[in-house]
């Protein structure tokens, strides 16, 4: 491994070099007090891995491996401190390695050996190369191929992971860096939050380098552009065919159902990013929408069972679509399931009143009072 150091002490960066040297197969291609000539010999040269010490005078060290990671996104970065727990924990944010002063070989060992397997591993839980892979986002992320799952991807901040998955509810846009600065970091100083961000990217790709014939994050001059290849993504799969505008019908009923089952939750719900909120909305209706419309077409069709099923499905995605409670109670009446029509319309009324301290629609309460009043009979003394 080519290897560069960067420390504002001779002493220091002769020491650090002294350890390398010893360790098989490392070789110093390089190593610099002045952060500016350090930077400017990686950007032209082969490097696998930079020793950079976290202070610097003229630049801070996060914020140096920041720019270097921005041109060369898969270089290995290992800060270097004395003391310092609050780099310690900036290291730890940014899920780069860090090593500590005084310096052992032992420490510098297990490190370099880290990055090794990473340089060289070949991961073996990833599909083979162009073999299709379903990414759901419904509920949350979620990977398959050829009716296998893949164990949840784990992050090592959880900035990375919205970063993600921002990037992907913005694949094949510009996402600009000044906004993603805005989204994730407001409260930093530029310099700090460009560095926050860039060690971010860094991170991401290094974590999905498992699926990388899958996932793309490509280098604009303003910010990135996300990609997928060969993905078959739940929500556009879904999407498409809901506004594809097909009536719901015999011959079609069957592949709304094969559809609808992708809904398995809202869009992203499992997390709580205020950026998805606009989007979950917009999905939920068209959920809302497409669930209404087959049950209506099960309850003209004859298919009663299979009206209440998706009615109550509604109902208990969404207790606050009245529409579908009152569905409910009214094919409850035609049945003559007195006891049902009640309780659905109790348990409107309660849902109603501790959620939105409001009652049902009016015609909905009229509706109700015309029925009791005709099977008063019918209904149990204690109602």
């Amino acid at each position: 491994m080519n290897v560069v150091l960067i420390d504002d002490e001779n002493l220091a960066l002769n020491y650090l070099e002294h350890h390398l040297q010893s360790i098989f197969g490392i070789h110093v291609a390089g190593k610099f007090i002045n952060p500016v000539e350090g930077k400017e010999f990686i950007l032209r040269t082969d490097i696998d891995v930079v020793f950079l010490d976290i202070h610097l005078p003229e630049i801070s060290g996060i914020e140096l491996a920041g720019q270097l990671l921005q041109f060369k996104p898969r270089l290995n970065i290992v800060f270097v401190t004395a003391y310092d727990d609050y780099a310690v924990k900036a290291f730890e944010l940014n899920a780069l390695d860090y090593v500590m002063k005084p310096l052992r070989k032992e420490r510098l060992t297990i490190t370099l050996e880290r990055i090794r397997e990473r340089l060289e591993g070949v991961p073996a839980a990833p599909p083979a190369a162009k073999e299709e892979l379903h990414v759901s986002l419904f509920q949350q992320l979620q990977m398959t191929a050829k009716g296998r799952t893949f164990a949840p991807i784990r992050w090592r901040t959880s900035r990375a992971q919205e970063l993600f998955l921002y990037m992907l509810q913005h694949r094949g846009q510009l996402v600009r860096k000044s906004a993603l600065i805005e989204l994730l970091w407001p409260e930093y100083e530029p310099g700090k939050a460009y560095s926050q961000l860039y060690t971010a990217i860094y991170h991401i790709r290094r974590t999905i380098e498992p699926f990388g014939p899958y996932f793309h994050i490509s280098n604009a001059t303003d910010g990135y552009v996300p990609s997928l290849e060969c993905v078959r993504l739940d929500v556009e799969v879904w999407e498409r065919f809901i506004l594809s505008g097909y009536p719901v019908n015999e011959a079609t009923i069957g592949e709304y159902e094969g559809v609808m089952d992708l809904y398995q939750g809202d869009y992203m719900q499992n997390y709580e990013y205020w950026w998805a909120e606009s989007e979950r909305f917009r999905l939920k209706m068209l959920w809302l929408r497409a669930s209404f419309q087959m049950a209506e077409w099960y309850d003209s069709s004859g298919y009663r069972d299979k009206a209440v099923e998706k009615y109550l499905e509604i109902c208990n995605r969404y207790p606050l679509a009245e529409e579908a409670h009152f569905a409910l109670m009214k094919i409850y009446g035609s049945l003559d399931n007195h006891l049902s029509v009640h309780r659905q319309y109790r348990l409107l009324t309660a849902i109603l009143a501790e959620e939105l301290n409001e009652r049902p629609s009016p015609y909905i309460i009229e509706w109700y009072r015309q029925w009791a009043g005709e099977n008063k009979r019918a209904l149990p003394e204690q109602l």
